[in-house]
């Protein structure tokens, strides 16, 4: 056996039975791929996907066929009966790959099956080229759905250029669903107030989309919010008044607010015509009987307009009516609806209405989360999926550790739960300024604890192991320096945001935020009756500066860690044949550095910290680091092109201007 401290190659989803010999296979230099036409495959992709790579790492170019009358050195079949054992591996998903001087053979449980062996395969000519070892291995997902949960709404509108290359490598690590996140951004018709200026994702876009996923053996499944989150809808002239507050559709601008308010007025019928409209007008596009209804974070239901009749029949009946209304809909035209299980597990009674075929989405992104909710659900008897988080909201790098903390724990409660899968979601809030090309080591950790929940893969490990597949860093230090780098995040895009969005633009403290940060939150009220006056944006600013002066104490020895980093990872980016990747890196950490410094100097206007005692730091040159904010900004713009379309950047750079223009202003 090849010993693990040796090997330079590895497999993720690591397999869950595998025996490595002490012999090599060498590739021909003119092979060829032979495909059963049973497979399903009709273009034959999986069989194009493994020539494409065998070209990648060997320079050599293969044949492909399919039927008996063909040699083939890499042979994919299709299983029958004997194959497979109903105790071992005779699951949707299971496939068997030996690698011998014989040849190659993959055998699949199914279509599903025969895909996830290609994909193991793949990763292992990617990494070894012409010369492969020889092994056998017999693996199957315990996890049917193992889901990823795209935003594609709250500030990025991906290309679908872009969406193709992500459905690539979620095909490759043995993702076979997707879902992208809906507020805004679909160009429905009769609602182009709503989505101008979004860049929209359209129903050509979505169809063509759909057939590439399809393809690939990922279920592409709609997602569009119904309930809550209608920040943008509800700001409309032609829609506003469908809110629970009408009279805040012209307030201005805010990354905060659109995270907490904008629930639908459920008591107007009206309402429930506009969410039926959007729900069958999407449907038809996607070929998934699956509906994700999302439903979730309705802070105003009850308060606003519906006030009256939330008081008549209680909060949980009025959301739990409403949604059951929904999921009706969809029930009578065959869908399968889903939709997140905050509130229903915020208000329990809401899970004893739930219709049968209702499967409720999971939600937990703390990384000590408990299987509290988990259990609270498989005990009342309601279908679940699992669901947590690569955490790469509200940053410009992935806090890497909370991700795997994460992931990790929740997939294990899903397991034991009998959850039907798991769902790895991927948020933008506050614009999305983080790269969604940051998020690959959380959607891998997603991979790996989706087909192997119960396993004792420990973080270090599976980072080198991603470092080696997936970056083709034969260092395998690749992703642990990412992760380091992003620990030394200590005044973020999070926190840049709070401190300018406190300004409500008269020169007050903008309640609606300071209520959102705890430190402010607790002092609203005894301010007002302690002077009798609102608190100002200065005194808010002041107690937010103060409240992080242990944290900001950290900067200078935090930069200097991360331009450690940067220093290390350079040569190992230079090696891996990725300019998009180094680019991206090189930019968030570049970013962090600036924010880091923004938050120092914004401490020192606030007088949080002598800046005289700054060891060898130098008091912050105000105007200086405005332009450089400006200059990378800059930057970040061309970055962001590489993925995206232009959508919601110019807030991004707004926020960037007025960060600059606020360090010109206390310079003075």
């Amino acid at each position: 056996m090849a010993s693990e401290n040796t090997r330079k190659w590895a497999i993720i989803p690591e397999p869950n039975s595998m025996t490595v010999g002490e012999g090599t296979v060498l590739l021909p230099y003119a092979g060829r791929v032979n495909e059963s036409i049973a497979i399903g495959d009709g273009d034959f992709l999986l069989a194009h996907q493994l020539v494409a790579d065998i070209r990648s790492a060997t320079g050599t170019d293969w044949d492909i066929a399919t039927g008996d009358m063909w040699s083939g050195f890499i042979r994919l079949r299709i299983a029958d009966s004997r194959d497979f054992d109903s105790q071992d591996g005779g699951t949707a998903g299971a496939y068997t790959l030996t690698i011998n001087t014989d040849g190659i053979t993959i055998t699949g449980c199914d279509f599903e099956g025969v895909r996830n062996g290609v994909q193991t395969l793949r990763q292992l000519i990617r990494q070894n080229g012409a010369v492969l070892p020889e092994l056998q291995i017999a693996d199957a997902p315990a996890c049917q759905i193992r889901g990823y949960y795209l935003d594609a709404t709250r500030g990025r509108v991906p290309t679908l250029a872009w969406l193709k290359q992500w459905a690539d490598k979620l095909c490759l690590y043995k993702y076979n669903q997707l879902q992208l996140y809906i507020e805004h951004t679909f160009a429905f018709d009769g609602m182009s107030e709503t989505w101008r200026g979004s860049s929209p994702l359209t129903p050509a876009d979505t169809l063509e989309f759909d057939q590439y996923c399809a393809n690939l053996g990922i279920e592409l499944v709609p997602s569009v919010s119904t309930f809550g989150h209608q920040y943008v809808a509800m700001r409309t002239q032609e829609l506003r008044e469908l809110g629970e507050f009408p009279e805040d559709a012209d307030r201005p601008f805010s990354f905060i607010e659109r995270m907490r308010h904008h629930t639908l007025n459920v008591a107007d019928d009206r309402a429930f015509a506009f969410s039926a409209q959007l729900v069958d007008s999407y449907l038809q596009l996607f070929r998934s009987k699956r509906f994700n209804i999302c439903a979730d974070e309705t802070f105003d239901l009850g308060k606003g307009k519906s006030k009256q009749e939330a008081q008549r029949v209680g909060v949980a009946t009025l959301y739990a009516t409403y949604v059951g209304k929904l999921c009706e809909h969809l029930s009578k035209q065959g869908r399968e609806p889903m939709f997140w299980g905050d509130i229903a597990i915020e208000m329990p009674e809401i899970l004893e209405t739930l219709p049968n075929n209702v499967t409720l989405l999971n939600w937990q992104y703390e990384p000590e989360a408990t299987d509290e909710k988990i259990q609270l659900v498989a005990q009342a008897g309601a279908k679940q999926i699992v669901c947590p988080a690569v955490w790469g909201w509200n940053a410009l790098l992935p806090r890497i550790d909370d991700a795997w903390n994460n992931i990790a724990r929740i997939a294990r409660y899903g397991l034991d739960c009998g959850a039907e899968g798991m769902l790895v979601t991927d948020w933008g809030d506050f614009g999305h300024v983080n790269d969604p090309r940051m998020a690959v080591p959380g959607m891998i950790f997603g991979a790996q604890y989706a087909w192997n929940p119960a396993g004792d893969t420990a973080e270090n490990d599976l980072l080198e192991r991603i470092s080696r597949v997936e970056y083709g860093d034969c260092s395998a230090r690749f992703v642990a320096l990412l992760r380091n780098a992003s620990a030394q995040a200590v005044f973020t895009w999070r926190e840049l945001v709070e401190y300018l969005e406190l300004d409500d633009g008269t020169g007050n403290c903008n309640t609606d935020v300071a209520q959102t940060i705890p430190c402010l939150a607790d002092r609203l009220v005894d301010h007002l009756s302690d002077c009798g006056n609102a608190m100002t944006v200065r005194e808010a600013r002041n107690r937010m500066m103060r409240n992080m002066a242990t944290t900001i104490e950290r900067i200078p020895q935090a930069n200097r860690a991360l331009q450690q980093c940067m220093v290390d990872i350079a040569p190992i980016a230079a090696h891996m044949g990725n300019p998009g990747i180094t680019a991206a890196v090189r930019i968030a950490m570049e970013g962090q550095l600036l924010l880091n410094r923004v938050g120092f100097a914004l401490a020192e206007a606030h007088d949080v910290r002598d800046a005289h005692d700054a060891g060898d730091w130098r008091p912050s040159d105000y105007r200086a680091l405005a332009r450089e904010l400006e200059c990378w900004c800059e930057a970040y713009a061309k970055e962001w092109n590489a993925t995206s379309q232009p959508s919601e950047l110019h807030r991004i750079q707004e926020t960037v201007w007025k960060a600059a223009d606020e360090l010109r202003r206390i310079s003075k």
